[in-house]
């Protein structure tokens, strides 16, 4: 929830989000590390285009695996500097950004990038 102090300035990405990308990563990470164990079978149209890229694309799934990290760290620092442009300078306040950025990426950056904090606050 937002709070009206532009200080402490934090809105939760949305349930929604949270989810997709949590089950994303899952799947991912499942078709990386474990790919004989996947049920594709029973995954019907989604079962096939993994299969697919597990057998076809699978340097592809798996280099992209290890450069999804490095990707959201970078985004979670970007919202450090996005939080000390818009004058958030509330120690906490800026972790909780950075760990939601981390985890769940242009969901959550998106929300910061929108807030616009009022003009006397705001640092010249």
């Amino acid at each position: 929830m937002a709070k009206s102090d532009n200080n402490s300035y934090f809105r939760r990405t949305s349930l929604f989000w949270m989810v997709v990308v949590t089950v994303y990563v899952a799947f991912l990470t499942w078709m990386v590390f474990w790919p004989q164990d996947v049920p594709y079978g029973s995954l019907g149209p989604l079962g096939a285009v993994a299969k697919h890229f597990v057998d076809y694309h699978y340097a592809l799934l798996y280099y992209g695996w290890f450069l999804l990290w490095p990707i959201h760290f970078c985004e979670a620092l970007f919202a450090m500097k996005i939080c000390s442009d818009k004058g958030i300078d509330s120690t906490s306040t800026r972790l909780l950004w950075f760990a939601q950025t981390f985890l769940f990426g242009f969901a959550s950056l998106g929300l910061l990038l929108k807030y616009k904090p009022d003009g006397r606050s705001k640092r010249q």
